[in-house]
């Protein structure tokens, strides 16, 4: 059995005080903090092994290339590809669907061809699509959501055709919360001859995800969102597909030959990672692959469904404040985004900031979801398995503690 909050520890930033308060952090869907493990593998690393990979025989370059090949290998276990060639290192969630607009996207979509996406997704997740649709003269569609914030699968049915090209779904929304049937719309891709493409940001972090079972051909995901340090990600890939798409940035180890007038590339997964690679950032991700597998992720995916069980009754119980997304608690993950009838989101951010719980408030990269909503923006809370009960009681305390200063200017 863990003991999560024996697991707390292992943070060193959460120990800390913010305006003269115990820091509660509740932003763990923007940034996730780092355990000590994380820390001092990026450390480690750059004491001991720091050299560049694939390019030396000396004993440091060679320490730090298998220890870049093995975080490989601990990421293809985690997510359970087929072989290291289908997992490809990129600077996150971002840069992974921007490839795949660029290299697929140019390759294979056509005049009339249609790219479906749905209104709930991140901006990472529609601007790639929009400009390849307007660089192809494809036409971008939109899956709606349900009134009670679920995509809607049933108007996905007609969206997806057969002039649909490319599906591109978050697993998890980053707004409502909900964890939408990507199974079922790789099905209904595939049906229709097109490809299934998963922004997995919000979920490989929570919940244990198996690319095989799900049968997507591409998955993006980011280091940083699950314990991992910034500016590093993975892009999944089925062997078959990635290897019909040219790379779009060119130079370092993904050269084979270089010819006066052309070059050719190197095998995958080495053919798409131009230039120096984040090593240090590969390496530490692995440290957090083997934290997290540690612990389990069933384990950590149980244990944030108590705490969303704990605090989304109490949040439902605050006069005034609207939850979106699903209100059954079965249906909702940890991102739980809500408004507080007359206070704007970032006023609301700023009095329980002064509580020290860091919340974040805006459209979180999600405008076209604001504006379907019909809100300008939200405040969110986002929880993950190092926050607890008392975490949760604090940010209901620091609502209510709001609520009252804003409406008899007491606090």
């Amino acid at each position: 059995m863990i003991d999560f909050t024996q697991l707390r520890k292992d943070f060193p930033i959460l120990f800390q005080e913010v305006n003269d308060e115990p820091l509660v952090y509740l932003d763990n869907a923007a940034t996730t903090q780092k355990p000590t493990l994380v820390l001092d593998a990026l450390r480690h690393y750059y004491e001991n092994d720091n050299a560049n990979v694939h390019r030396g025989v000396h004993t440091l370059a060679e320490r730090a290339t298998a220890d870049y090949e093995n975080s490989r290998e601990k990421i293809r276990t985690f997510i359970n590809a087929k072989e290291t060639a289908e997992v490809l290192f990129t600077r996150g969630t971002t840069t992974g669907l921007n490839w795949l607009s660029r290299s697929y996207g140019d390759a294979f979509v056509q005049e009339g061809d249609e790219i479906v996406i749905s209104f709930m997704e991140h901006h990472s997740n529609i601007i790639p699509w929009q400009q390849l649709a307007n660089r192809k003269g494809a036409t971008l569609r939109y899956i709606s959501i349900t009134e009670d914030g679920f995509l809607d699968l049933e108007e996905a049915k007609k969206v997806i055709n057969s002039k649909t090209a490319i599906v591109s779904i978050a697993h998890v929304s980053n707004v409502l919360g909900v964890v939408n049937p990507i199974k079922e719309l790789v099905q209904l891709a595939h049906q229709n001859g097109a490809v299934m493409i998963v922004d997995g940001a919000q979920a490989v972090p929570h919940m244990k995800v198996d690319v095989q079972e799900l049968d997507a051909d591409f998955y993006a995901f980011s280091g940083h969102k699950m314990c991992g340090p910034t500016g590093i990600g993975v892009l999944y890939g089925k062997r078959e597909l990635l290897e019909q798409m040219e790379p779009i940035e060119f130079g370092g180890e993904m050269i084979d030959f270089v010819n006066l007038y052309d070059s050719t590339w190197k095998e995958l997964p080495w053919k798409f990672e131009a230039g120096t690679p984040n090593i240090a950032g590969a390496i530490a991700l692995g440290a957090a692959i083997d934290y997290l597998s540690e612990i389990g992720m069933d384990s950590i995916h149980r244990y944030e469904q108590e705490l969303v069980d704990y605090v989304m009754p109490k949040l439902q119980a605050i006069d005034g404040l609207t939850i979106y997304g699903p209100q059954d608690t079965k249906d909702h993950t940890g991102v739980l985004a809500f408004n507080l009838e007359g206070v704007h989101p970032h006023d609301l951010a700023t009095a329980l900031d002064m509580e020290g719980v860091a919340v974040r408030a805006g459209h979180h990269c999600a405008q076209p979801l604001m504006k379907y909503l019909h809100l300008p923006a939200t405040a969110r809370a986002s929880f993950y398995f190092y926050n607890n009960k008392a975490d949760a009681d604090r940010l209901i305390f620091a609502l209510e503690a709001t609520k009252e200063f804003f409406k008899d200017g007491i606090i």
